[in-house]
């Protein structure tokens, strides 16, 4: 039976993915600071996890490890997002917006990747966002952090792609629906379609692996 461990989950795009990848029969582990806010997941395994804590990444992935082994897909779906003027910025939430969108992707990217590569296989995906590749006004942190993740994406696409370990990069280009966000069907994007796209990627066969996916409703300019 595959295994899958979602670090940031939420009620959002983690929720969906984790309904799919149940449906497919994977055993599926969610990791959140609040897992409270993970309810409707009861029967699955819930890790609490602040993602830009090494020592609680670490712990996430060895009580994974515990239950389930080492894991075939590992998603990075966190995120934060400070805005305003430059001028006006508090650098204390630049830096907590920093330390989320990037460094934590790269601890669980590292975690990952120490136990995969002795297996010499396994998946690793890192939700991006159109501030992966725009940088808009006033949103210079979270530009900062979803370009530096894209970075860490590519660069070990690179390094591991050639060892049998999948990395993938999604640059969700679009608001996605949820509950009283404004917009009609085609100026969002469906979750559950969004997890589709990410399961497609895990399925694809090694001879013609993808590093990045675009995914954006057809009304979305770019």
């Amino acid at each position: 039976m595959e295994t899958a461990l979602i670090v940031g989950a939420g009620s959002g795009l983690s929720a969906s993915l984790a309904r799919l990848l149940k449906k497919e029969n994977f055993q599926v582990a969610l990791a959140a600071r609040n897992t409270e806010k993970l309810s409707a997941f009861k029967d699955s395994l819930l890790l609490k996890c602040d993602a830009a804590d090494p020592a609680q990444v670490e712990e996430a992935f060895k009580s994974f490890e515990k239950k389930f082994g080492v894991p075939d897909l590992v998603v990075y779906n966190a995120g934060y997002r400070t805005r305003g003027p430059v001028a006006q910025l508090d650098p204390a939430e630049v830096k907590k917006t920093l330390e989320v969108s990037a460094f934590g992707g790269f601890l669980v990217g590292q975690a990952a990747a120490k136990r995969m590569l002795p297996r010499g296989s396994g998946a690793i995906f890192f939700t991006g966002a159109s501030a992966s590749v725009k940088g808009y006004p006033e949103s210079a942190p979270f530009a900062m952090g979803k370009f530096a993740l894209r970075g860490l994406a590519q660069s070990l696409a690179r390094e591991l792609s050639p060892k049998n370990i999948h990395v993938a990069h999604f640059v969700i280009d679009g608001a996605i629906a949820a509950p009283g966000r404004s917009g009609g069907p085609d100026a969002l994007l469906s979750p559950d379609e969004i997890a589709s796209s990410y399961l497609a990627i895990y399925r694809q066969q090694r001879s013609a692996w993808s590093w990045e996916l675009e995914l954006r409703p057809w009304t979305e300019k770019f």
